[in-house]
């Protein structure tokens, strides 16, 4: 299991007019967590797209607690189940602010090869990553 926690402050752009973090923005601080917890683990992004590979969202769920609001400080923690890895990837996410969860939730990824656009297997650089990493 890979986890990191990753801290945000909200920002005015975040909020509606009720002064709340808009429930979209939730899909933001996830892959804020997310992009986070793979560069802390020699799993960049950049490095995978430059190997010709992406990770398109395929599903994604948010369960709101409570109310995160502008200015509020909040913990982003991400982890991925390195035991469950396939030609899909689940992050979960739990979204805290002085200890009490905001929301929670979870994203699923699937390996793409950029050039054909088709779902494949994880790559070697992940894969050797993941090694370094468990």
């Amino acid at each position: 299991m890979l986890s990191l926690n990753t801290n945000i402050r909200v920002r005015y752009a975040d909020t509606d007019t009720m002064g709340i973090v808009y429930n979209s923005v939730y899909l933001v601080y996830f892959e804020v967590g997310r992009t986070e917890l793979m560069r802390a683990n020699n799993m960049p992004y950049t490095e995978l797209e430059k190997a010709g590979y992406h990770l398109p969202l395929i599903e994604a769920k948010v369960i709101f607690r409570k109310a995160a609001f502008y200015d509020d400080f909040l913990i982003i923690n991400a982890k991925l189940d390195t035991e469950k890895i396939t030609a899909k990837l689940q992050f979960d996410y739990n979204i805290l602010r002085d200890g009490d969860l905001i929301a929670e939730g979870y994203t699923i990824h699937s390996f793409m090869n950029s050039s054909t656009r088709r779902a494949v297997k994880p790559p070697e650089i992940f894969l050797k990553a993941l090694r370094l990493n468990i």
